[in-house]
């Protein structure tokens, strides 16, 4: 079977001895993996956090475990860990977009250029809204928005238990809600720019630390 067509986690266990096969890997997941930093970091960013996701990645790749739901949330996660390095320019760079409604990062945020009037009209309370979430409420939540994670795949990335997830989800709606205010950029439908938000669960803890 070619490596283009064999599973990801078999391409893990055969790059331990053949390492040139981990190859495979990066040209299958790491797109995916650059338009999701692009969107938190901005694509100037985007560049080094892919190459050292994948290097990191590459270096304790003997670890994998192979009962995962897959590689996408290991990397998504090994993601998240550099992004927190960027934790600073990341809350600046919405707080800029929320006081003047100008950032290339949010030129990131649609893929679609129909799409993006409607993200620029909700650019602003966006912004503010996620710059006042925790940082571990915000990895929650885009993963699930941009990233499209079910809860399990967003337990994986980040390394904690499904309640958690749920926890940290239910709360950054909420916070979404009261800070955006009436400018939210949640509508009926739950959509934030151009991603699904997911719909509140009122019966959900809300114990889990930010």
């Amino acid at each position: 079977m070619a490596d283009t067509a064999q599973p990801d986690a078999v391409l893990v266990a055969a790059s331990l001895d053949e390492p040139e096969r981990f190859a495979v890997l990066f040209d299958r997941h790491a797109p995916t993996i650059h338009q999701y930093v692009a969107r938190r970091l901005g694509r100037d960013a985007a560049d080094d956090v892919t190459a050292e996701t994948f290097l990191t990645a590459f270096r304790i790749r003997a670890r994998y475990d192979s009962g995962r739901a897959g590689v996408r949330p290991w990397l998504h996660g090994i993601a998240a860990k550099l992004i927190s390095r960027h934790r600073r320019e990341e809350v600046r760079a919405l707080k800029l977009l929320a006081r003047t409604g100008r950032d290339p990062v949010a030129e990131t945020w649609t893929d679609s250029a129909d799409d993006r009037v409607t993200a620029q009209a909700a650019s602003r309370p966006l912004a503010k809204a996620l710059a006042a979430l925790s940082e571990g409420d915000r990895h929650a939540l885009l993963l699930f928005a941009w990233a499209d994670f079910t809860y399990q795949e967003i337990a994986e990335a980040l390394d904690i238990p499904v309640g958690t997830v749920r926890s940290r989800l239910n709360r950054a709606r909420r916070k979404l809600r009261v800070t955006a205010g009436p400018y939210s950029p949640l509508g009926e439908s739950g959509e934030i720019a151009g991603a699904a938000v997911p719909p509140l669960e009122p019966h959900v803890s809300e114990g889990d630390p930010a």
